[in-house]
């Protein structure tokens, strides 16, 4: 299997907005480790060398020796594996349309997200805190990484998390095969594979709860527990005007009467996430991702996958949920075998809203398991 990973200019420091490249370390053609030093890097507080966080061999020096980067910016290509010019040129192509300089909320906090391209798939991940067993963060439908903005860092405090793009999510492909579940969970198992990760602790919101129990149903080895806040897969019923009405809108006004539904304060869905949201909805492939999720996973405005019965299997599992959820019924968690909390006056998007009562939830029941 081909593996083509992007090296990315690196942030050391809260206050680190950009580095000069001082030399490359490791020329094209040759193999690096894990871990080696591949080039140089000089900001105006520190010089230090990038260390390459995979294996294969450097088949792309991007970066120019001397030239100055912004945090995120493309350095190079490795590949492990096989991997032709014309696919490398693809990918570096890709990369730099899609590059904002700046434009992920974890820069500003933390190290740059990284993209991989596993079998022509390309997914977007962030990654922080190190020891313990791993813990993956899953997104719902239409959401990205940046819907762990608030949880990310606490959990990271005390084990290593990866949250990811879905694919037709974020910045990761947009281009769905199936647009089914399995589609969704192979990616999950695919970039476990990536980074090694034997087994993690799986946290989904919404329809990133129904990928983790898909991922518990089809490898339960692999799975250490499961967290799934206001998840989909565990009953029938689902607001099927908010998904329609969702997909459909192509402005603030068709958009934002949908978003206010997945919140208790309605005032936090402003000009900037309406923003925000329609540049990822007019981005090519998103259109069509979002209607074939729809439709295989809720079609006819009723959920159409059932994964209840991978919580049957002993995995430790902690169910939470918002009373007043206008999407997915909080009534979903009844009677499964699971722990589970019922946050009152919270709604669909509890993670973000109740992100303190969320975490100390959360880091309590990994601290257990």
């Amino acid at each position: 299997m081909s593996r083509i990973h992007t090296l990315t200019m690196p942030k050391w420091g809260l206050s680190m907005t950009e580095g000069r490249i001082d030399a490359w370390l490791k020329q094209p053609g040759e193999p690096i480790a894990k871990g080696d030093a591949v080039l140089d890097v000089e900001t105006d507080k520190i010089s230090s060398s990038v260390e390459a966080p995979f294996s294969g061999v450097l088949r792309r020096q991007v970066a120019r020796e001397d030239e100055t980067l912004p945090v995120g910016a493309l350095l190079g290509v490795v590949v492990e594996g096989e991997a032709s010019e014309a696919e490398i040129d693809a990918l570096v192509e890709r990369f730099q349309a899609e590059f904002v300089p700046g434009g992920d909320a974890e820069a500003a906090s933390g190290p740059a997200p990284r993209k991989v391209e596993l079998d022509g798939l390309t997914l977007r991940y962030f990654e922080r805190g190190e020891g313990g067993e791993p813990l993956l963060l899953i997104h719902g439908f239409g959401g990205d990484l940046n819907n762990w903005l608030f949880n990310h860092a606490a959990l990271a405090a005390e084990r290593r998390v990866i949250a990811l793009d879905l694919p037709g999510h974020g910045e990761s492909s947009k281009a769905l095969r199936r647009g089914d579940l399995e589609e969704l969970s192979d990616a999950v198992l695919a970039l476990l594979d990536h980074l090694d990760i034997e087994r993690a602790h799986l946290a989904g919101h919404s329809m990133g709860g129904a990928v983790a129990l898909d991922v518990a149903r089809r490898a339960p080895r692999r799975v250490r527990s499961l967290s799934l806040l206001a998840s989909a897969g565990l009953g029938a019923e689902i607001n099927g005007d908010y998904l329609h009405g969702f997909v459909a809108a192509a402005n603030r006004n068709a958009l934002k009467p949908q978003l206010v539904q997945l919140f208790s304060d309605p005032a936090l869905v402003n000009r900037q996430m309406l923003e925000d949201m329609l540049k990822y909805k007019r981005l090519e492939g998103v259109d069509s991702a979002l209607r074939q999720l729809a439709e295989h996973l809720f079609g006819g405005g009723r959920q159409q996958i059932d994964r209840r019965p991978a919580l049957d299997g002993g995995l430790p599992a902690l169910l939470l949920w918002g009373d007043a959820d206008a999407i997915i019924p909080a009534s979903h968690a009844d009677g499964l075998s699971a722990e589970v909390h019922i946050l009152p006056g919270q709604a669909h998007m509890l993670q973000m809203e109740a992100a303190d009562t969320v975490n100390a939830l959360l880091l309590d029941f990994l601290a257990r398991h």
